[in-house]
Order: structure tokens, then sequence, then C-alpha cells
């Protein structure tokens, strides 16, 4: 993983197509991140053309890792939450390409994730994933604490219904007042 860059994403057609690539591969390898089996590239890049704005407007950053030129994978932090959670952000989306699995992308990812949650003053993070087949094992070496399994919460990509794991972690102690 020597040559792996983590850094925040701009909004281009040419990201924009990448980022619908790496969806379309992760809902049609099972990857529970709100879709369905089959997903057409109109409707993946249709989703990263809404979120690469709302990163461009500073609701939420999208990082990207890449092996080199080719973007590999991606997580993002959401910052646009109500006023009364100005303390917490929430992490979604993360997916690394099949053939970049198990190499510590998606580690490097959640931990410049955690960095920028920090920076911008964000000292609790919360996130979720798909019981069956989903990333509990990772979030739970990285310090995620589990707190409950919503049964049934969705249809996985390729039909049937998977519970998800809600989990949260402190950055630091609170910061109140």
């Amino acid at each position: 993983m020597s040559n792996i860059q983590i850094k925040a994403l701009k909004p281009s057609p040419e990201v924009r197509a990448v980022l619908g690539e790496i969806l379309i591969e992760t809902v049609a390898n099972g990857g529970s991140v709100s879709f369905m089996h089959p997903l057409s590239r109109e409707a993946a890049e249709a989703f990263w053309s809404n979120s690469l704005s709302a990163a461009d407007r500073g609701e939420r950053i999208i990082l990207g890792a890449f092996d080199g030129d080719e973007l590999i994978g991606t997580v993002t932090l959401l910052l646009d939450l109500p006023p009364n959670q100005p303390h917490r952000a929430e992490i979604a989306k993360m997916m690394t390409r099949v053939s970049h699995r198990h190499r510590g992308i998606a580690t490097a990812l959640l931990r410049e994730a955690e960095r920028l949650a920090i920076a911008h003053q964000r000292w609790l993070l919360v996130l979720d994933t798909a019981e069956d087949e989903g990333a509990a094992g990772l979030y739970e070496r990285m310090g995620f604490k589990l707190t409950g399994v919503i049964p049934d919460y969705a249809f996985k990509p390729h039909g049937g219904l998977t519970g998800t794991l809600i989990y949260w972690k402190k950055l630091q102690e609170a910061r109140v007042g």
C-alpha cells in the first residue's frame, strides 16, 4: 500500500464516472450501499453528481483512495447535520474496488475521515453497515462500538433482507460550550 494516496475529491465528469463504476461494481458484488442490482450507469452517476455537488457546498467530504492515478476506493464524511448535532459526523459509502480489497485501503480512508472530522470540530462519528457481509470487523478494529442491530433494515442488492449494525466512535472527549 506504499503508493496509495488519500485525498478529497472535487466534482468533475471523470471523477463522477469512476465513482459510478466503483458503485456499480460494489453493488454487483453484493455491497449493501443503498442500491439494488443491476445498477445503471445513469443512476450511479446521478448519485455521485448530487454527492459531489453537496461536497462542493461543504456539506460533506468525499475522499478518494488512489493507486497511482487510479481511483480505487472512497468514503464519505457527512457534515450537514441538524443544528443540535454540530459535534457529530457520519461515515457513509465506504467502497473499495474488488481488485484492491484487503490491502489496508479502507483503513487509510477511515483514518483520513477521522482526521478531517476533528479538523471540522466533529468528535463523534456514527455509521451503519449491513449485518450480512458488511464491514463490521473493520469498524470494530478501528475502535467503533456497536450500539445495536436493526433487523430487516434493507434489501440486499441481489434480494433478501438484511439487518443493519449501528456503530459510534468518540474521537476525543466532549467539548461542550
